[in-house]
C-alpha cells in the first residue's frame, strides 16, 4: 500500500514511525507533506520517505491519504487536496471534531474514515476508535485497521457520533491521568519527599496498578476494598475523596469534554 500523510506533527509521525517499524509501507511508497520548514528539516534527518512541502498531483498516486493537520487548518488544506484526490483513494482523518460529512463535502470525495487516536500511540500503546463512510469497502477497512493497530489497539464504531465521546474519554484521557499523577506527586512533596522520590513512588504505583487491573480476576470495587481496610489509611483518603465528590467531578469533566467535542464537530 502507498501512503501519504499530510501534516507531520506528533500524531502524524507516530503513525509514520509505526508503519515503518512494522514494515507496513516501503519508504519509497511513503509521502510526507509538511509545510513547516523546521519540521521538514527534522524529517529529512529521519528520512522516513519522500518529503514535500506542498500538496501536489503526486498525491493522486497513493492508495491512502492520512489527514493529520490541525482542525483549524483543514479548510486551506482541503482546497488544495480537492484538486488532486482521486475516487479510488481512501482518506483517513485523525483530526479532532471534523466529521466524515464535512470532509466529504470539502473534498467532494466519498471514501472517508474518521479516527480518534490518543498520544500513547507515539509509543505503540495507543487506542484508536474509528468510523467509516459506506463507500469504504470491507477490504479497504481491514487494511487500514491493520495500519492503525500498529500504533496500539483499535475499535470500530458503526455510529460516528460516538467519536465525540471517544474524544472525551480516551482522546483526552491521558491528560486526566497526568493530572491525577501530578496531584499525587505534589502531595508527596508536601509530605517531605524530594520530587524525584515522590515521582518514582507514584509512577511505579500507577504502572503496577494498571497491571493488576488487567490480570486480577476482580472488579474495580473489589480491588479498592483489597487495599482499603476498615478504619485504615486508605479509607481515610477515600472518605475525603467522597466528601469532595471527586468521582462526580471527574465524570462531569469528561462529559464537558464530550459536549465541547460535539460543538466542534458541528462547526
Amino acid at each position: 500500500m502507498k501512503i501519504a500523510i499530510i501534516g507531520c506533527g506528533n500524531m502524524g509521525m507516530a503513525f509514520a514511525r509505526a508503519f515503518l517499524k512494522f514494515d507496513l509501507v516501503k519508504k519509497e511508497d511513503f509521502l510526507l507533506v509538511e509545510k513547516s520548514l523546521d519540521r521538514m528539516e527534522s524529517l529529512t534527518s529521519f528520512q522516513p520517505g519522500v518529503i514535500t512541502g506542498v500538496i501536489g498531483p503526486q498525491i493522486g498516486e497513493y492508495d491512502l491519504i492520512i489527514l493529520s493537520v490541525k482542525p483549524q487548518d483543514f479548510l486551506s488544506v482541503s482546497e488544495a487536496l480537492k484538486a488532486v484526490v482521486k475516487p479510488n483513494q481512501v482518506v483517513l482523518s485523525i483530526m479532532a471534531g471534523i466529521t466524515i460529512q464535512i470532509i466529504q463535502n470539502a473534498l467532494d470525495h466519498k471514501a472517508v474514515i474518521r479516527a480518534m487516536p490518543n498520544t500513547p500511540a507515539m509509543l505503540g500503546m495507543g487506542i484508536t476508535a474509528y468510523s467509516a463512510s459506506p463507500e469504504v469497502d470491507i477490504n479497504q477497512l481491514r487494511k487500514i485497521e491493520n495500519l492503525i493497530n500498529a500504533t496500539g489497539r483499535s475499535v470500530f464504531l458503526e455510529n460516528e457520533d460516538q467519536l465525540n465521546a471517544v474524544t472525551a474519554l480516551s482522546g483526552s484521557g491521558p491528560a486526566y491521568f497526568f493530572y491525577v499523577v501530578k496531584a499525587m506527586i505534589e502531595a508527596g512533596k508536601q509530605m517531605g519527599f524530594e520530587e524525584s522520590v515522590a515521582a518514582l513512588l507514584v509512577k511505579q504505583t500507577m504502572l503496577g496498578s494498571y497491571h493488576l487491573i488487567n490480570t486480577a480476576d476482580k472488579s474495580l470495587d473489589d480491588l479498592i476494598k483489597a487495599v482499603a481496610s476498615k478504619g485504615g489509611t486508605t479509607e481515610a483518603a477515600l472518605r475525603q475523596f467522597e466528601a469532595g465528590q471527586l468521582d462526580q467531578t471527574l465524570k462531569d469533566g469528561i462529559i464537558a469534554a464530550q459536549v465541547r467535542s460535539t460543538e466542534l464537530s458541528k462547526g
